[in-house]
């Protein structure tokens, strides 16, 4: 099925241009010419992305933009006139996963809706994969870690630390790369607490802490799970 797409401006030879632009590239695309009726649509459609002016009437764009991330996972592409860096990192901070700025060429918002739909598919894709190795079962679907068949209780910087390091085994990553994967968890930045994080991911998942079989340490690096932890 065709994916669907909601295009919000005020503006409304804007929307037409988008709307008739898209629908040649195959999308089924809505329109909403206000924030209310934004997300009014969005809740009444379900669309696949949004394309979200900043400045519109009754609600604006970034308090839109903050209210759909409360509720849906939906990918939103912000559109403004606005251009400073710090006009577009607030928007990327209410929850935008992308960013064009007016004027903008057709064909490169065309582009950013084809990336920012592949950033999501391959999210949803996966988000139900069940990852194992040795006797570790993490399921992100569930949220959930088991070991031997029961589930662990970890804390959710502790399984930002194991997503990351299971969806790449035997990549070391720098302490500062983990740092920013985890920010705004419970977690204040400095790679000591980071070290402790580990410690106690260590101490839940592998049957002898002190010396690890599956996180292992690269000295002068960082960490990095075994890629055969078996051998």
């Amino acid at each position: 099925m065709n994916k669907r797409i909601l295009v919000v401006d005020d503006d409304r030879k804007t929307v037409e241009l988008i709307q008739v632009y898209l629908q040649r590239d195959g999308y089924r695309v809505a329109a909403a010419y206000n924030g209310k009726e934004a997300l009014e649509q969005t809740r009444r459609i379900h669309p696949d992305l949004v394309i979200l002016d900043v400045m519109l009437p009754e609600i604006d764009g970034l308090e839109v933009c903050e209210l759909l991330r409360a509720e849906s996972k939906v990918p939103v592409i912000m559109l403004t006139a606005r251009t400073s860096e710090s006009d577009k990192l607030l928007g990327l901070d209410r929850g935008a996963d992308d960013y064009v700025t007016k004027p903008f060429s057709l064909r490169e918002l065309a582009a950013r809706v084809r990336a920012a739909l592949r950033r999501a598919t391959c999210a949803e894709e996966e988000a139900v994969q069940d990852i194992s190795f040795g006797d570790i079962k993490v399921s992100f679907a569930r949220h959930e870690v088991s070991r031997d068949g029961r589930v662990v209780s970890l804390t959710p910087t502790e399984f930002k630390l194991l997503e990351m390091l299971v969806r790449n085994p035997g990549r070391a990553f720098t302490r500062p790369q983990l740092i920013d994967r985890i920010r705004g968890l419970d977690f204040d930045g400095l790679e000591r607490s980071l070290d402790a994080h580990i410690m106690n991911l260590r101490r839940k998942i592998e049957p002898d802490p002190l010396r690890p079989h599956y996180v292992k340490t690269v000295w002068g690096v960082g960490y990095k799970l075994e890629a055969d932890p078996d051998v």
